[in-house]
Formats: C-alpha cells, structure tokens, sequence
C-alpha cells in the first residue's frame, strides 16, 4: 500500500497484520519549523480515530499528532526523544512517531492518497 493522508496533515504506511506505521507529512515539519521536542504515545495505549496522540513542540509553535486510525499503540519510535530534529530531516521514513495496531481497517478507506492530500494544500 502506498502512503495515505489525513487532512490534519499526519500519514500512515500500511505494514503487516493490520499494523500502520505513523507520521506527519513534509508540509507539517515545514510549517512547524525546527522541532525540538516529541511527546511519544505509551505502548500500549488505544485510540479512536482523531485523538491527540503525541505532542510535538517546535521553535514556532506546539501541536498535536492526531490518531488517523483507531487502533492501540504497539510501538513508537525512542529516537526523537533524543534527536528530535529528524522529524524535520527525513519525516517519511526515519522521523515516524508510532505503530498502530488497527481496530478497523475499514478506516484505512477514509483517508487521502497522495494527490487529494496535496489539493488540500492549494
């Protein structure tokens, strides 16, 4: 599966056994600016949809990573609480932030491909 899109700016990779892989989109690091801290989700935990999952504070602002599926933590990435500036250097691959199991994949439906995503932008 390629990458999908939130209007909220995050992304997910589909991996295996319903496991998606998390993040946000070059667009969001941008107008973030230099990130300096991630607040990563507890293993473990579940959300719905559309929930605050992490926090990420950069020299411009605070925001919030929402959930783009329901599902429960199973792991996020330990890095960025050291290095949280590859967020802004590589936010499609090194720069995730978490796995989530899916609850319903029904969900995966509701999200955006790359060229919807990007007509959000104009």
């Amino acid at each position: 599966m390629s990458i999908k899109y939130t209007v909220d700016h995050e992304w997910v990779k589909l991996e295996a056994d319903d496991i998606v892989l998390v993040g946000i989109t070059n667009h969001a690091q941008e107008q973030l600016g230099d990130v300096v801290f991630v607040e990563l989700p507890e293993i473990e935990s579940t959300f719905q949809q559309g929930d605050d999952i992490s926090v990420i504070e950069s020299v411009k602002a605070a925001s919030e990573l929402k959930a783009p599926v329901s599902g429960s933590i199973v792991a996020v990435n330990d890095v960025l609480a050291d290095e949280p500036n590859i967020v802004n250097d590589d936010p499609l691959e090194a720069g995730w932030f978490c796995r989530i199991k899916l609850s319903d994949t029904t969900e995966l439906d509701s999200l955006l491909d790359e060229d919807a995503y990007n007509a959000t932008l104009d």
